[in-house]
């Protein structure tokens, strides 16, 4: 009884019933009773009450204290009306709604805690003037009696089938909803009047104040009764659906301390059997734990994650969570090593029986064995394989794990972004589990496998870390004894893991790491590398793939020349696999059609034939070039090529015009050339005159594909002082190598692919850097016979060859 001011939960409220009916001839003489021109004020929270409806108030504030009191004592009448706000404790005329009820104190009673309950009856509808007639102790109010409106008689009809509708409504209300009483169908059975049946039912009706306001408001019956039965049907449906999921939820307790009560009684019996899974799971966790060699650290970290297993209820979400961080213990291949196979014989062939050439690599790995042999606790190298596409980087790594009798892992990294990729997410999250680099290790069964870190350069970063860092302590010899992944939340040792990473290039490669990898080199395939490959490797692994024999399927010396010459340009073998591949279905198909037993591709003619026109169009050196026209060398992704460099004079004052898509490192190229032409132009025989009375264009063709590098500053050289002087260069002669404004020739890169470039061009001298001496030296003796070098230390070298 300590509440404020009928403040009544929904339930509450719909307990309220009438204390006694009023009939229709009560009704209408209630609509004609007059009162005096003031009345005291009672605001209400909460719920809003109805004429003829009889609901207890307990009445707290002070103001409404007195004003009930006042009253009670005088005519027994007071004016009602419910707060826009309920919130507001103190709330004046303007806090309350403009339209209430008349309404009659039939009963005061106070309460132990000094506060009222009054027995209130609505007897009219009434509205207010706007100001009050009095505020203090308590409001005071004219009030504005209004009449409701009975239905027509041709509305009588429509006004009893929505009054029908209402009784069953409320009655299908009370059967679904426990807090209601039962016997208050009984009630709604006596009420015989149509307007109070409205009104109390308005009344009990679990809704919003306001939605009750909107039906006090309403003068007209019918209409009344509308709006009431649309809010009953809402509050059937709303009350329906409440009662079915509360149902569901009672069912799903039921059933889970049911299943609770099962399954603690299976427990006991498990445990009088001796057949306890939880039991029989931690004795094979411990069994699996005696036989490995790991530190004591790992020992403790697992007694310790088991006995909370052991006090974990199996049916608890951390049970689960335990039990997987144990098993990824126990399945980690601690301190377990595969045996290495110390036999370099062996193992260099099978380097040479799996990949052509790449004798650098081989040479490395041969070399760790070797020194592996001599002091087994070496720490494995970090190595990186650079190169263009497709020159079989990532398939070596299988084949260094087999000659080393090592279990092979490859882990792609490209788009990588997230760190927690590579050192796993904390038990703490949901879903959590070891790094790739763990679970890698854990599907191997072997902590000194192979691993392969495909595609280094291509990772990202993102917002979650930059993996690329976490790659720092991975492959630095000096700290990944003891890599520390998140979800072990241990350290692993990965000091014997032969770690290979793969990239196309460095310049995406951070500096730390790129400094903690020894980088080998591995260049496209020359046109006789690439025939041995597809002899060796790649058609008798179609034949394979496309279910074909050797007698079904052959392919001619020419066809496979013609095959790698004008159907393919690229550093690898990819494109010619394919193209094999593509020769393969075209036999498969005559065959399998019955057209040919055995499909011969032998001549250039007979690949143009199955493949159509070709794809690739041959560098060839011009025969009688004219003056003004040099010929570099280039290295691309995809191998090396000729480059014609085009030089023209016309009238004018100097100017150098550079076209053809180059970039920044070229065109300060070619103004170093014309610099160093203008200094020395007395020196070459040119008229200095030349260079104030002439402008230049320099062309280096094709205009649509970019170009840039430094390596093609003595060609530009050579193409302009052939301009300037009007003779034309030596017949059959390439060069490459950049330029300094104080004249000296710098070696560049790219040597080997750009000597077998020229070398398909028909080109017989070279003029190289001094410097680029050694590393034509490593180019096989059959790829640069034929070919003469000349090797130059300063740029008139070069002209001195050139205009020879």
């Amino acid at each position: 009884m300590s509440k404020k001011e009928n403040d009544l939960s929904p339930e509450e409220e719909m307990e309220i019933l009438p204390f006694f009916s009023v009939d229709e001839q009560e009704e209408r003489l209630m609509q004609e009773e007059e009162y005096s021109y003031d009345l005291p004020v009672l605001a209400l929270k909460n719920t809003v009450l109805f004429p003829g409806v009889v609901i207890p108030v307990t009445v707290g504030r002070e103001r409404s204290i007195a004003a009930v009191q006042d009253a009670y004592a005088d005519g027994k009448h007071i004016l009602v009306f419910a707060q826009k706000d309920m919130e507001v404790d103190e709330p004046k005329l303007k806090d309350l709604h403009t339209l209430g009820v008349v309404a009659k104190i039939l009963r005061l009673i106070k309460m132990p805690d000094d506060s009222y309950t009054a027995i209130l009856q609505g007897r009219r509808r009434t509205g207010r003037e706007r100001k009050a007639l009095q505020t203090l102790p308590f409001l005071r109010a004219e009030p504005i009696l209004l009449v409701d409106e009975w239905p027509k008689k041709k509305e009588q009809i429509e006004f009893e089938a929505t009054l029908q509708s209402i009784r069953e409504k409320s009655e299908a209300l009370i059967d679904i909803s426990p807090q209601i009483p039962s016997d208050a169908v009984q009630l709604l059975h006596k009420i015989q009047n149509s307007g109070f049946l409205v009104n109390f039912v308005a009344t009990n009706m679990q809704v919003s104040v306001s939605a009750k306001q909107e039906l006090l408001n309403e003068s007209k019956l019918l209409k009344r009764a509308k709006i009431l039965l649309d809010q009953l049907s809402i509050q059937l449906h709303i009350t329906e659906i409440r009662a079915e999921l509360e149902e569901k939820v009672r069912e799903e307790m039921e059933k889970q301390q049911r299943d609770y009560i099962l399954n603690q009684q299976m427990k006991l019996i498990q445990d009088e059997l001796g057949e306890n899974p939880q039991s029989q799971e931690v004795d094979r966790l411990r069994a699996k734990a005696a036989d490995k060699d790991w530190s004591e650290a790992v020992q403790e970290k697992f007694d310790r994650e088991l006995r909370r297993l052991e006090r974990t209820n199996p049916m608890a979400p951390d049970y689960s969570l335990t039990l997987n961080y144990l098993e990824t213990l126990v399945d980690l291949p601690w301190n377990e090593f595969s045996q290495d196979n110390f036999d370099l014989n062996k193992a260099e062939k099978i380097l040479d029986q799996d990949h052509y050439g790449l004798d650098k690599v081989k040479d490395r790995i041969l070399e760790y064995l070797a020194v592996l042999e001599l002091r087994q606790d070496m720490k494995a190298p970090i190595i990186c394989l650079l190169g263009p596409p497709g020159v079989g980087k990532t398939s070596l790594g299988r084949s260094v794990a087999s000659a080393l009798n090592r279990e092979y892992i490859r882990m792609s990294l490209g788009g990588l972004h997230d760190e927690s990729e590579l050192r796993g997410h904390r038990k703490t999250y949901i879903g959590a589990m070891p790094g790739r680099i763990i679970q890698s290790l854990k599907k191997a069964g072997s902590s000194n496998p192979v691993f392969i870190l495909d595609e280094i350069d291509k990772m990202g970063r993102g917002q979650r870390g930059d993996p690329s860092s976490a790659l720092l302590e991975i492959l630095d010899p000096e700290q990944n004894s003891s890599f520390y992944d998140n979800y072990l939340e241990l350290d692993y040792d990965l000091s014997k893991v032969l770690f290979i990473a793969t990239s196309n290039s460095l310049s995406s490669i951070q500096p730390a790491l790129l400094d903690r990898m020894e980088i080998i080199e591995l260049s496209g395939y020359s046109v006789e590398e690439k025939l041995e490959i597809a002899k060796r490797h790649l058609i008798p692994k179609q034949r394979k793939e496309h279910g074909l024999s050797g007698n079904q399927f052959r392919i001619g010396a020419k066809a496979l020349q013609t095959l790698v010459s004008d159907y393919t340009q690229e550093s690898g073998v990819r494109k010619l696999e394919r193209q094999i591949a593509r020769l393969m279905r075209i036999a498969a198909k005559q065959i399998a059609q019955g057209d040919k037993k055995q499909v011969r591709f032998s001549t250039a003619q007979d690949v143009e034939d199955a493949l159509g026109i070709k794809t690739t169009v041959k560098d060839i050196y011009e025969e009688k070039l004219p003056a003004g026209v040099a010929v570099g060398l280039a290295w691309t992704q995809v191998g090396g090529e000729i480059l014609f460099i085009e030089a023209s004079l016309s009238p004018g004052k100097g100017k150098l015009q550079l076209t053809g898509n180059l970039g920044d490192v070229m065109k300060e190229s070619a103004a170093l050339a014309l610099s160093y032409l203008k200094s020395h132009a007395e020196e070459f025989g040119i008229e200095a005159s030349l260079f104030e009375q002439r402008d230049v264009h320099l062309h280096v063709p094709a205009g649509a594909v970019p170009k840039d590098g430094p390596s093609a500053g003595i060609t530009m050289l050579s193409a302009l002082a052939s301009a300037f002087k009007g003779k034309a260069l030596r017949s059959h002669l390439a060069m490459t190598g950049e330029i300094s404004l104080r004249g000296r020739v710098l070696r560049v890169g790219g040597i080997k692919e750009k000597i077998l470039a020229a070398k398909r061009a028909g080109v017989k001298e070279l003029i190289l850097c001094e410097d680029n001496r050694p590393h034509v030296m490593e180019v096989k003796a059959e790829y640069i016979k034929g070919l003469e070098f000349h090797y130059v230390k300063r740029m008139e070298d070069v002209l001195k060859i050139a205009l020879r």
